[in-house]
């Protein structure tokens, strides 16, 4: 009966897990792309600086893992020091600003799938530069998530999606999303050295060093300077305050969310992190088209379902590696 019990415990925990994961990131998208193509007030103003978005996410995040680590930390020591994460707050702050001004240029949709693509300059790096030999299904998978990706952007988008967008753009659009994955790709690897050579570093520590460059950085660009577009952002924040409570909110998503995630490494493992963050972002494409007027046609949701179907297929290929891995046995 206690088995039962404890089983019947973890289910309730991972269906917690997912449905704030999915809760706060979809509807964070949703407010992604209402920012990005909503016309504010009787002028009808677009938001034009989506990377302000950044710096309000980096400080409200920075807030959030101090309390955090207030609350929850046990007092130890040993954690990186916080000046170890400037090189990384640097990409941090570059990638994700790309990303969402891709948004000026290629649809919601467009953007989740370039941005599935991790997995792709990844292999390129590893190949070429590393010599990395990688499995025939591994590459399988990164043909079918490339195959998507590609034939998606070369398919005609409709006219509705078009006329929401900014400056359509699409060889620019997803030039910034590539981009942004390429800096991801550093800013990763930059973490990973970190926590490696302080092994005592914890989820709220990284939070709070990447988000503590994070804002000097995006302060510094968006007011060190008069004229700045930080003071247009905020200009614009108090003549249309429905622009600032969509950026609170999406902001708090995004902190709410990271809870959520590293709630879900720690109990379940990143394999079931990556299963229920891979699903949600194919229920983001989904809102979109049917919620916030991006309608795709049956071929492109024909791409959809290859990146997906690539994405699971690396998923499961995963899982059957750590199954094979030798389990520790109890003392």
């Amino acid at each position: 009966m206690e088995a039962h019990g404890a089983g019947f415990r973890r289910v309730l925990l991972l269906a917690f897990c997912v449905s704030g994961i999915w809760a706060a990131y979809i509807y964070q998208g949703v407010l992604q792309e209402t920012l990005s193509t909503k016309r504010f007030g009787p002028d009808g103003k677009r938001f034009e600086h989506l990377a302000f978005l950044n710096l309000a996410q980096n400080v409200v995040c920075l807030v959030w893992s101090y309390i955090m680590i207030k609350l929850w930390s046990n007092g130890g020591s040993g954690g990186a020091p916080w000046w170890t994460y400037w090189s990384a707050g640097i990409t941090n702050t570059i990638g994700p600003a790309m990303g969402i001004e891709a948004l000026k240029y290629i649809s919601y949709p467009a953007q989740v799938l370039a941005k599935s693509s991790k997995m792709i300059p990844v292999m390129l790096m590893g190949t070429l530069v590393y010599g990395i030999r990688y499995t025939v299904p591994e590459y399988i998978c990164t043909l079918l998530v490339a195959g998507g990706v590609s034939m998606f952007a070369l398919l005609k988008t409709s006219s509705k999606t078009i006329s929401r967008l900014a400056h359509p753009n699409a060889p620019l659009g997803y030039g910034l999303c590539f981009l942004n994955l390429a800096f991801d790709g550093f800013t990763n690897a930059t973490q990973d050295s970190i926590t490696a050579r302080y092994p005592k570093t914890n989820a709220w520590d990284i939070m709070l060093g990447m988000n503590l460059w994070g804002t000097i950085y995006n302060v510094i660009y968006m007011f060190g300077w008069p004229n700045a577009m930080g003071f247009e952002a905020v200009q614009f924040c108090k003549q249309h305050p429905e622009a600032a409570w969509d950026i609170l909110m999406y902001c708090l998503c995004g902190a709410v969310g990271q809870n959520f995630i590293f709630l879900t490494i720690s109990r379940f493992g990143s394999l079931a992190n990556t299963t229920i963050t891979t699903t949600r972002k194919f229920v983001s494409i989904v809102v979109s088209s049917v919620m916030s007027g991006n309608p795709l046609s049956w071929r492109q949701w024909g791409c959809v379902s290859m990146v997906f179907g690539g994405l699971s297929y690396q998923i499961y290929l995963k899982w059957r590696k750590l199954q094979r891995m030798p389990k520790k046995k109890k003392p």
